[in-house]
């Protein structure tokens, strides 16, 4: 329980935390906890992910390219259970060492390529494949831009607000306000943005709408947090439209399904390896 008293100490010690329902999967320091190696598919492209926001950023992705019919994108995706600190095994270290999902390898270079972080795996990808990035130089630097404005905006939106509205262990005011007025800022600059344009960076469909829908689009039609009645996320009508326009797209659904554990039995698909595993 908070304690309006508090003082830090002069040295803070990890074993007076109280980290809630993270208190098992959060710690100060990187590195294995245990000896774990990778399982490793018949695809070229390797992805070890959970179906959080940034995990279906990446097999959106992959979808996606397979809809356009870019068969070398057919991959294998492995879960990778955070809860049960499968992000602390040495094969997923070796992958990514922040320990955080996703994580992709590519099997496909002469030396097996591993990429971290949601929005570098986007841009490998979108460039791997030539495909929802343009090459036009200034309208590149806008989809780039958005989506480095999504990498560094996101975590006042996961960390900081769904944090302390939705999982800490208690409610306290002072983060829910700092945090909440943050986030509407945030909602109000893409609604400003999508007022005069069908997609973040223009007229095309890029990484940088497959980046920010997972948590943007998806804040407002109501898959997490529940808090559009409390964030009064109607009043935000561009990204409304946006975020439906881009709900009705079938790699976005089949994406979003995948490495899901929770939710509706037929909505969860641990694993993919695949596009029949999406059909059943």
């Amino acid at each position: 329980m908070s304690d309006s008293n508090y003082v830090p100490p002069r040295v803070w010690r990890w074993d007076a935390q109280d980290g809630g329902r993270f208190t098992n999967i959060n710690r100060p320091i990187a590195g294995p906890t245990h000896d774990k190696e990778l399982p490793v598919g018949k695809h070229p492209l390797q992805l070890y992910s959970l179906a959080t926001p940034n995990g279906i950023k990446v097999t959106i992705m992959l979808e996606e390219l397979l809809a356009l019919g870019k068969k070398d994108a057919e991959y294998d995706a492995y879960l990778i259970n955070i809860s049960e600190g499968d992000q602390f095994g040495s094969g997923f270290v070796a992958v990514n060492p922040n320990s955080k999902i996703p994580a992709l390898v590519d099997r496909s270079t002469a030396t097996p390529t591993r990429v971290f972080e949601s929005g570098a795996i986007l841009m490998y990808l979108a460039e791997k494949f030539g495909a929802f990035l343009p090459t036009e130089p200034a309208e590149r630097a806008e989809c780039l831009s958005w989506l480095f404005w999504q990498m560094g905006s996101t975590p006042f939106l996961g960390g900081g607000f769904g944090h302390f509205y939705a999982y800490a262990p208690e409610k306290l005011e002072y983060p829910i306000n700092r945090y909440t007025m943050e986030v509407k800022r945030q909602l109000d600059v893409l609604d400003r943005n999508l007022a005069e344009r069908q997609f973040l960076s223009g007229d095309n469909y890029t990484i940088a709408d497959m980046a920010t829908y997972p948590w943007y689009g998806v804040l407002v039609t109501g898959d997490i947090y529940d808090a559009q009645e409390f964030l009064d996320v109607g009043i935000y009508k561009n990204v409304q439209r946006w975020a439906e326009e881009i709900e009705t797209r079938p790699a976005v659904q089949r994406g979003r399904r995948v490495n899901r554990v929770w939710g509706a039995e037929e909505e969860r698909v641990p694993e993919r390896h695949d596009a029949s595993d999406l059909d059943l």
